[in-house]
């Protein structure tokens, strides 16, 4: 932890859920969460306690969501043991071990808690995973909100179903395993992805058009908006350029220059 970390004061949960509802999160809504505990802390009690906060401004009658996928893609996922990927942050791993919490039963889904969970972690597995009929397009029809905490545009599974929906035309191989009597068995598919970097369009779009709220929350920086604002300014922008997310050719971008490959 840096100096700056250190001499930052802890927040009370109390002070982060005041913070959550200034900010727009809607009480009763759904609302998928992409943070970076380490911008974010100091909070009482921790990561749970910013889960807990996050609950508390929700109220009852929300559902929290976070993504619970796992990186290792030669192992057949179990919901009951797998870890969630690393570079999703500790938030993600604690989440959907906690009392409560459903979890998607394949590779590339979410864990959720509340009244609208089952029907979000229960959506099958689609190829690519974020395409209509997945757990997040299922967020997006519940008009959830997508809470950018710590992170930014690039962190978004949200703009995965944009460009499906707006007709990306890159599709990169990928893989993921399953148990099939009993033996492991590679399935391969294409995926609409890259190195995201280019996701960060997305602040100034939504700026300009006020549809998106951003403050502080804890010690970081936040964003909000609506799933269906973020996907439909995506798509209407995707529609007059379907590569603009990817890096020019030359940039010296591998994973664009694979996509735009593709």
């Amino acid at each position: 932890m840096s100096a700056s970390e250190r001499a930052r004061p802890e927040l009370s949960r109390a002070q982060v859920a005041e913070q959550l509802r200034g900010l727009g999160v809607r009480e009763g809504g759904v609302l998928l969460v992409h943070t970076s505990f380490r911008a974010v802390r100091p909070v009482e009690g921790g990561p749970l306690g910013l889960i807990a906060a996050l609950r508390d401004a929700l109220g009852p009658e929300g559902t929290l969501v976070l993504p619970s996928g796992t990186g290792d893609d030669d192992a057949p996922f179990d919901p009951r043991t797998t870890p969630a990927r690393a570079d999703l942050g500790i938030l993600p791993e604690l989440f959907w071990r906690q009392p409560g919490v459903l979890r998607s039963s394949h590779f590339d889904g979410f864990a959720a808690i509340g009244p609208r969970a089952a029907e979000i972690v229960s959506a099958p597995l689609t190829l690519p995973p974020s395409s209509p009929g997945s757990p997040i397009s299922v967020i997006h029809e519940l008009d959830g909100q997508v809470l950018l905490l710590g992170v930014g545009h690039d962190c978004s599974t949200m703009l995965h179903l944009a460009e499906i929906l707006g007709g990306a035309p890159y599709r990169v191989p990928h893989h993921y395993t399953v148990l099939e009597d009993g033996r492991p068995v590679r399935i391969d598919y294409g995926e609409n992805d890259h190195c995201c970097a280019g996701f960060a369009q997305m602040d100034g779009w939504l700026r300009a058009a006020g549809l998106q709220a951003e403050g502080l929350v804890g010690h970081a920086q936040a964003r909000l908006a609506r799933a269906q604002d973020v996907v439909r300014i995506a798509v209407e922008r995707l529609a007059r350029d379907p590569l603009l997310f990817l890096h020019p050719a030359g940039a010296g971008c591998e994973e664009c220059d694979a996509a735009r490959a593709s």
